[in-house]
């Protein structure tokens, strides 16, 4: 059993380890309040373009029009992975959720006849970056910078070299994998295909209003993919963002109440066996003064 000195030290050092998953909680809250803030604001733009973008498409004779790129397959069997996760632990299952995406997709790409130099690995965030070199598939492009101060110029950035190495026929496919920020206790993973773009079809949202666009709508179009793929990834960016602000402040304050409870236990033992050393402290006492 544990001496009234070690019991001690125990309470010291549990009462530490609260005043740092207290503190790592609230600055985890203030990032996260932050992030749903930037996404908060974004959000209306985004789906006002995208809205604007599917109404032309909607249009009759434009689809067919379109010449962009950015719509057709480029015939390359090279498939580009961007995977987003931590630069640091102590966030939950965030990030094991994510390598466990980026492990399942690599699978399948190889079932699917690929080779490993034949994927080109972009990884957002240090997690993955160790754990895809930990299975043979060194970054492409180390993109965990991004993470260090979310902002939109360098998330344009790197949609741009994307887009840039899909439209130069590069790579046949760009894949997308990211936690996203469901809620607070829920960050599901998510895999898109960022390119080729897929659209839907004029079934599916057909035109509400009939706009006069000049110089014409095929241009407008194709001067709006290009725009709606940038904020693409920095919306993804943001989210993933989110959910990992979410995932450490959930895993902070587990850490905080579990310390408490802790800290309530050693604490009624400590003061048991405090109580039980001046007892026999007394008893000897008083057997001492009858002998």
């Amino acid at each position: 059993m544990a001496s009234l000195k070690e019991t001690k030290t125990r309470i010291a050092s549990v009462k530490s380890t609260l005043q740092i998953t207290s503190a790592m909680k609230m600055v985890a809250a203030a990032k996260l309040h932050r992030a749903q803030q930037a996404i908060g604001n974004m959000v209306p733009y985004q789906e006002k373009l995208s809205g604007f973008l599917l109404d032309l498409l909607g249009g009759s004779g434009v689809r067919a029009s379109i010449e962009s790129p950015l719509l057709q397959d480029s015939g390359s069997p090279r498939v580009a992975v961007v995977a987003f996760s931590s630069n640091s632990s102590l966030c939950g299952g965030f990030n094991a959720t994510a390598v466990k995406s980026l492990l399942a997709e690599f699978e399948q790409l190889e079932e699917e006849g690929l080779k490993p130099a034949q994927i080109d690995f972009y990884p957002v965030g240090r997690k993955v970056a160790e754990a895809g070199r930990k299975v043979g598939f060194a970054p492409k492009e180390d993109a965990s910078h991004l993470l260090d101060k979310p902002a939109y110029e360098p998330a344009a950035e790197l949609a741009s070299k994307l887009m840039e190495r899909f439209e130069k026929g590069e790579v046949g496919r760009i894949v997308l994998l990211y936690n996203h920020y469901k809620s607070n206790a829920s960050q599901p993973p998510v895999r898109e295909v960022f390119l080729p773009l897929s659209l839907p079809s004029v079934e599916e949202h057909p035109a509400e209003d009939e706009f006069i666009v000049e110089p014409g709508k095929k241009e407008v179009v194709e001067a709006l993919l290009p725009k709606v793929l940038l904020l693409k990834i920095y919306t993804i960016l943001m989210d993933s963002y989110a959910a990992e602000q979410a995932a450490r402040t959930v895993a902070m304050q587990l850490a905080s109440d579990n310390a408490d409870d802790l800290l309530e236990q050693l604490t009624l033992e400590y003061n048991k066996r405090r109580q039980q050393a001046i007892t026999s402290e007394l008893l000897d006492i008083v057997g001492g003064s009858l002998a």
